[in-house]
């Protein structure tokens, strides 16, 4: 597989930490120092669709080929708009991709990763030959925003990339789940009501809905799977650490990805970091993190990279790929 293409797109409404301690009680200092946030942007209305179309468009535009030659649209995100019809879909509808297949997939922070893999394996059968992955979220909709513990860590956003068949080039995927730490990450939940159980919603949709982290499980998870997963990869691809140009990591903490680049004993010079500017945009992260990498002119000259996140379920992967 070979990525041709990368777009990105974020809310126009930037939410500074000053303005945070606004409405809950935090600062600045207290945010920036424990994860390296320092804004990040929040939907005025824009949706996961309208972001993702954007960030879709802008990465077609990139690749120069015609939202028709798309085959398929992999759609990543936790928080799509709605059910039925999809997210992909709707992303369909707007970009005018009218010839592809188009579907959805959640694993919270690691499905961008999780969808290129998929991407892959559908250009490696050759079913499809071009295939728009996006990552897309308006984790804003999932925030209480009186919980001080998590309302500062998300922010919205977009990011796409246009893969399509090489087989010249090495791709090679680790990923892993564990469903029984699961609860220590949660929230979307709805309420079951039907003519058989007659629940009382009202009190209960926050409960279940908005998200909920156990923050210091969260971390201890990450700071070991990250880099566990990574040597993995590496190995699998019969890759030293020095081989890899760049690690484009999930942008959740500053501390968390400090601790991946200590345990792999790799220069932070390699692993970028743009989440003081964005925050935690969930399943969007590395894709708008590889976009800002390929504008900037940086993956030019970069022949291997390797893409690592994690996120609720518990889920975890790290992906390497040749440029």
């Amino acid at each position: 597989m070979r990525i041709i293409g990368t777009g990105s797109c974020t809310p126009l409404k930037i939410v500074t930490n000053d303005d945070l301690s606004n409405i809950v009680d935090t600062s600045d200092e207290w945010i920036s120092t424990r994860t390296g946030i320092k804004c990040r942007h929040i939907s005025e209305g824009e949706t996961s669709a309208d972001l993702g179309t954007k960030a879709a468009l802008n990465a077609l535009d990139n690749a120069g080929i015609k939202p028709e030659a798309v085959d398929l649209i992999i759609l990543a995100s936790m928080t799509p708009d709605s059910m039925l019809p999809n997210t992909a879909c709707r992303i369909q509808e707007k970009t005018g991709a009218v010839n592809a297949t188009c579907f959805d997939l959640n694993a919270a922070c690691s499905g961008f990763l999780f969808a290129l893999n998929t991407a892959n394996a559908f250009l490696t059968s050759g079913m499809y030959n071009t295939i728009l992955v996006i990552g897309a979220e308006t984790v804003s909709r999932t925030i209480d925003w009186s919980d001080r513990t998590t309302c500062v860590l998300f922010g919205d956003g977009a990011g796409a990339v246009v893969a399509v068949s090489d087989n010249s080039k090495k791709y090679t995927a680790v990923t892993g789940s564990d469903g029984i730490k699961g609860s220590v990450l949660t929230g979307g939940g709805t309420v079951l009501k039907n003519f058989l159980v007659n629940s009382d919603a009202t009190n209960l949709i926050a409960d279940d809905y908005y998200m909920k982290m156990n923050g210091q499980e969260v971390f201890k998870f990450a700071v070991s799977k990250v880099p566990e997963c990574i040597r993995q990869v590496l190995d699998k691809s019969e890759k030293n650490v020095d081989d890899i140009d760049y690690y484009i990591l999930h942008q959740a903490n500053v501390r968390i990805i400090s601790s991946v680049a200590k345990r792999l004993h790799v220069c932070e010079d390699k692993i970028p970091v743009n989440l003081h500017n964005y925050g935690n945009t969930s399943a969007a992260s590395i894709p708008i993190l590889l976009d800002e990498l390929n504008r900037a002119g940086k993956l030019k000259d970069a022949k291997n990279i390797v893409l690592s996140g994690f996120g609720g379920g518990l889920t975890w992967g790290a992906t390497f790929m040749e440029l």
